[in-house]
C-alpha cells in the first residue's frame, strides 16, 4: 500500500534531478500537479531535513543531505548483480555469447560472460585483461571518456597488431573512437581474435560517465545476418543496466 506524501517526496526528487537550478514551489506544484498549499509544506520539511536547499529568486534545489545517501547506495551497489538477468536476457535474446568488463588502468577486465548453446571459441573469460584498442569493450571505454583521459592511455599504450585487422594507425583509430561516440556504440570487427565480430555499448554511473561496457560476440558471418537487431538490443540493456545503477538518461 503506497503512502501518498512519500510518493510525492519521491516525484519532488526525481523532478527537481531534472532543473538543477532549482524551481519554486509554484514551479514544483504546477509541473506535478500537486495542491501549492501541500507542496510548501513538503519543500519546507526536506528543506529544514537538509534533503533541499533554497537557493536565489526562492527555488530549491536537491541538497547536500542526498549526496551522502547517493554515495552509500553507489559503494553497496554491485554492478554484475544489477547487469546479470538483463545480459541473460540479452543472450536469450540474440542467442550470442555476452560480455560485460570494466576498465582497470589502461586494460578492461572481464567481470562477467553469458555463454549462448551456440557456443564460440574465444579466448575472453571471466577475470581475464584484454588492450582497449582492439576490442569492441575496449573501444567503447576509450570512445565515452573525457579527451583528457583517452589521450593519457592512448599515449602510454603501443598499438601492437594482434590480427591483421588490427588498427595501429593512431589518427584512424582516435577517427573511429569518435564515430563511436556519436553513434553510440563499438565495433570489433575482427580485430582481437580472427573470426571473431563484436558489438559493444557503455553503461553509464548516476555521474553520467562509463562504469562498464557489455558486448555481444560471436562468429562473424553470424553476426552480420543479425547485425541491426543485435545494435538494437544491446543499445536497450545498456540503457536499462545504466538506468538500474542509478543513470537518468
Amino acid at each position: 500500500m503506497s503512502v501518498k506524501s512519500a510518493e510525492r517526496v519521491l516525484q519532488i526528487f526525481e523532478l527537481l534531478a531534472h532543473h538543477p537550478d532549482g524551481l519554486t514551489i509554484k514551479e514544483i506544484s504546477e509541473n506535478l500537479a500537486f495542491p501549492q498549499s501541500s507542496t510548501s509544506n513538503l519543500v519546507a520539511t526536506l528543506s529544514t531535513a537538509g534533503y533541499l536547499n533554497l537557493v536565489e529568486m526562492k527555488k530549491f534545489k536537491l541538497g547536500a543531505k542526498l549526496i551522502h545517501i547517493g554515495t552509500m547506495a553507489m559503494e553497496n551497489l554491485d554492478i554484475s548483480l544489477v547487469a546479470k538477468p538483463y545480459l541473460e536476457k540479452l543472450m536469450n535474446d540474440v542467442q550470442e555469447t555476452v560480455f560485460m568488463a570494466t576498465l582497470s588502468e589502461e586494460e578492461l577486465v572481464y567481470v562477467l560472460k553469458i555463454d549462448s548453446k551456440r557456443s564460440i571459441r574465444t579466448t575472453a573469460q571471466t577475470g581475464f585483461r584484454k588492450p582497449l584498442y582492439c576490442t569492441g569493450l575496449g573501444k567503447t571505454f576509450l570512445a565515452n571518456m573525457s579527451e583528457k583521459e583517452r589521450t593519457r592511455i592512448l599515449d602510454r599504450i603501443d598499438l601492437v597488431p594482434i590480427t591483421a585487422k588490427t588498427i595501429t594507425n593512431r589518427e584512424k583509430l582516435e577517427e573511429e573512437l569518435y564515430k563511436y561516440s556519436l553513434i553510440g556504440y563499438t565495433i570489433d570487427d575482427e580485430e582481437n581474435e580472427d573470426g571473431l565480430f563484436c558489438v559493444a555499448a557503455p553503461v553509464f554511473g548516476a555521474d553520467r560517465k562509463i562504469h562498464a561496457a557489455i558486448s555481444v560476440a560471436g562468429p562473424k558471418e553470424r553476426m552480420i545476418a543479425q547485425q541491426a537487431e543485435i545494435v538494437k538490443k544491446v543499445l536497450l540493456t545498456s540503457r536499462k543496466i545504466s538506468e538500474g545503477i542509478g543513470c537518468i538518461l
